[in-house]
């Protein structure tokens, strides 16, 4: 409740301080049943309280128009309409912000304070409902409907309820020792059990809109059931307090027991001969004779280790200065393991690791050569950017196996403080020192291969840009001095091999993507999915579900099933997941009946996994006027999706609906304006633009959608409603249109060709720019797609419909 050892008090409207609530007589209540309220009212908007009739509250008025009205209303009746507002943080709230139910004020005094500001004491009186507002200015007047006064119950569940009330208050200001013993006193001796439930129901410790909502029921009644569920509450949170308080001091009382006690183990000891924290400083010292390392680490441990010697151990800074020596003697200063740069076991490791991706392997190949060649780390970072399930992170592992370096992974997604890279000072609670020195630390090498994975997904607050942090790590020209905040001393990164990993190459700060050289991994093909799976995602789901005797084989035909039917992706994660669940099936069939067949079959796969998730037969049945079907580019990969284009009688109006983004609403609004621009080309009649309302829809709304590549789908799409003729099937678009009617390249070609052939479409008309993009295909993996370079409109539509 809100109490305090002086009085009640209520938060002020416009200040910050608090006013104290004043106790009335509770018979003043019957002079109120003679009082004439008239049916307009000015209003007053209070912030951060609600007024209960029956319940007396001084209040700090500030606002210019709550001045006036008290002002006029005190020169006349002294009747104002008291509203909490609906939310408290509007400076100027206009009528809507205001709550339909209010009570009417009486001011009882109003006071002219020393700093300018005007204090109103006033007293609730009736409740009323707003009905409709009859002038704004100079403040808010409206005409009022007054609510039926309260009705006390004569039964004994009603008087249950009151007296209910008045022990919960007891037993809440009993339990808060901030509360005066004299509001107990107060509280019994109300007879008036409407007063009784305004007055609580005024000091109730709870939000604003919790006490607006029992000064608007009408049922006292059920007012009082609703009181007495807050006060319940409220006493279970004042009891939680106290048992909280209580364990606190005990804890306290443990600690100085425990002081106590190794004051007398350190005299015992000292009487044996010896001390454990002398016996750790001396092998500190022995640990830094046999250390090679920088000039100025060896005379900060020096420095230190004469600290520590001065310091008792009972001290808080002892632990303090302990933990920063034992990380400097921790750390592998000056101490590498030997690079082996034998290219040729690098390539057979790359491609035993990883099928395919060739001109990959050759990059980092090329990429070890150099550093072969120079020796040191001066080129550029790597950065590996793809969907998830491709490859990135165990690509890195790949490359320390490949030259002998140990490898180390730095999870960064999420990462939201900068302390997190560069340490916290030691003097902090609870200080560390950063993730980089931390993984050095642990690996005990300084030139292990660190993957900084999901290095988009870095987060940004108040506490500081990790991503910026990251820019000393990274960058060869100043990571030979990297300072870490919690070492207070700087340290050579220049010899650790940095790989980054990232989904979406926009998410990462720009500064930060200059440091980085991009390397883009695309999908896989379904004849790489096919070849990956046969040579480790079965051998590696045979090992974990102890299946690695049992002789039983899934043929390629088996596992184009299951790409195909029950996988739609980039990588090959789901497909390691679904393999899983053979795997499963086979270890139960095995343990069960002690063998298994040595082949599966389409119909055990469909009786494994279920009935086929994904299906092409969609594009058949989608073969109507007005339907379009597009390849987008999102961070799992490429897919595919449909644009619908429905007309119906109206007044030519656009409506998108799907979750599209801004750019994505443009280009329908591109394609509409050129459509309409050259109706007549296109055999349209004009006059349908102004007769007819468009509704373009991209299914599955749930997932966002944005990007220019959608545009030719759009005007595709619009045209086929317009003229009726419907689009070629298993024919799939992507590009971006101009006003002029021309087509311009997109990006993400190889994501959207692979989705494109794994959704099984025949045909795609792409920007003829976009052209040396399909070229670097294999062109093992489009066999059967078709397809058709295009530079404006006309030609797209020529091919696309019927």
């Amino acid at each position: 409740m809100n109490i305090t050892k002086d009085n009640f008090f209520l938060k002020a409207e416009d200040d910050t301080d608090f006013l104290p609530i004043i106790p009335i007589n509770e018979t003043d209540n019957e002079q109120d049943k003679n009082l004439v309220i008239p049916d307009i009212l000015a209003l007053l908007p209070l912030r951060n309280t609600v007024l209960f009739p029956g319940v007396v509250i001084p209040i700090t008025v500030g606002r210019d128009k709550s001045i006036k009205a008290v002002n006029d209303a005190y020169k006349g009746d002294k009747l104002i309409g008291v509203l909490a507002q609906v939310d408290a943080n509007v400076e100027d709230p206009q009528y809507k912000d205001l709550c339909e139910i209010g009570t009417v004020a009486k001011i009882v005094k109003l006071i002219k304070m020393p700093d300018g500001g005007t204090t109103v004491i006033i007293q609730g009186k009736k409740r009323f409902k707003l009905l409709s507002l009859v002038e704004e200015e100079p403040y808010f007047k409206a005409n009022i409907s007054l609510l039926p006064e309260d009705t006390i119950p004569e039964t004994d569940d009603f008087a249950a309820y009151t007296s209910t009330i008045k022990d919960l208050a007891a037993q809440i200001i009993h339990l808060s020792p901030n509360l005066p013993t004299e509001a107990s006193i107060i509280l019994r001796n109300i007879e008036n059990a409407s007063f009784l439930i305004n007055f609580v129901s005024s000091n109730l410790n709870t939000e604003i809109a919790e006490k607006q909502a029992l000064l608007e029921i009408d049922d006292v009644k059920k007012r009082a059931e609703k009181l007495v569920e807050l006060l319940q509450r409220e006493l279970q949170f004042a009891e939680l307090k106290n048992k909280v308080a209580t364990k606190t001091r005990t804890e306290i009382d443990k600690q100085q027991k425990e002081y106590f006690l190794q004051q007398q183990l350190k005299s015992i000891k000292e009487e044996l001969g010896g001390d454990t924290n002398e016996r750790e400083i001396a092998d500190m010292k022995k640990k830094a004779e046999a250390k090679k390392w920088p000039e100025a680490a060896k005379n900060l441990f020096k420095t230190g280790i004469a600290k520590l010697e001065r310091m008792h151990a009972s001290t808080p800074d002892y632990s303090v200065v302990y933990n920063h020596l034992d990380l400097m003697l921790d750390l592998p200063w000056e101490e590498y393991t030997k690079d082996s740069y034998d290219l040729k076991k690098a390539k057979q490791v790359l491609d035993s690791d990883h099928y395919g991706m060739t001109k990959i392997k050759e990059r980092i190949l090329e990429y070890l050569a150099v550093l072969k060649l120079k020796g040191d780390m001066k080129s550029p970072i790597l950065c590996f950017v793809g969907p998830p399930g491709i490859g990135k992170t165990s690509l890195g592992r790949s490359i320390a196996h490949a030259i002998g370096r140990k490898y180390v992974r730095i999870s960064l997604g999420g990462l939201h403080d900068e302390s997190e890279i560069r340490g916290h000072r030691k003097t902090y609670i609870g200080a560390m020192p950063g993730r980089i020195l931390q993984n050095v630390r642990k690996i005990k090498s300084s030139n292990p291969v660190m993957i900084l994975d999901e290095i988009d997904k870095i987060g940004s607050d108040f506490r500081g840009d990790p991503s910026s942090a990251l820019l000393e790590v990274l960058d060869p020209e100043q990571n030979n001095t990297f300072y870490d905040n919690y070492l207070e001393l700087e340290y050579d990164l220049s010899k650790v091999l940095f790989i980054a990993t990232a989904n979406n190459i926009q998410n990462i700060q720009p500064a930060l993507r200059d440091r980085l050289e991009i390397i883009d991994l695309s999908g896989y093909a379904i004849e790489e999915k096919v070849e990956i799976a046969k040579r480790h995602l079965v051998p590696k789901q045979k090992e974990l579900h102890g299946l690695q005797k049992v002789n039983f084989k899934i043929s390629d035909r088996i596992l184009e099933k299951v790409i195909e039917s029950y996988t739609r992706e980039s990588g090959v994660r789901e497909l390691d997941r679904q393999l899983a669940s053979v795997m499963r099936y086979e270890a139960k069939e095995y343990a069960t009946k002690g063998k298994v067949k040595p082949t599966l079959t389409q119909q055990e796969i469909e009786k494994i996994l279920g009935s086929a998730r994904y299906s092409n037969e969609i594009y058949k049945t989608a073969n109507m006027p007005g339907v379009a079907v597009g390849l987008a580019w999102t961070y799992v990969g490429g897919d595919i999706l449909f644009i619908e284009t429905l007309l119906s009688d109206g007044k030519g109006e656009l409506k998108l609906t799907g979750n599209l983004g801004n750019v994505m609403k443009e280009s329908a609004a591109t394609a509409l304006t050129y459509l309409q621009a050259n109706a007549k080309k296109y055999d349209i009649d004009p006059e349908l633009f102004n007769k007819r309302s468009i509704h373009i829809h991209v299914p599955e709304g749930a997932v966002p959608k944005d990007g220019p590549s959608a545009g030719v789908t759009m005007l595709s799409s619009l045209t086929s409603a317009f003229t009726g003729r419907k689009l070629k099937s298993y024919v799939a678009m992507t590009g971006e249109i101009t006003l002029r009617g021309q087509v311009l390249p997109v990006g993400g070609i190889k994501e959207k060709v692979l989705a494109a052939k794994r959704a099984g479409l025949k045909e795609i008309i792409l920007c003829w720019q976009n052209e040396k993009d399909v070229q670097e295909i294999d062109s093992n993996f489009i066999k059967g797609l078709k397809f058709h370079y295009v530079k404006t409109m006309q030609q797209v539509l020529e091919l696309a419909l019927v």
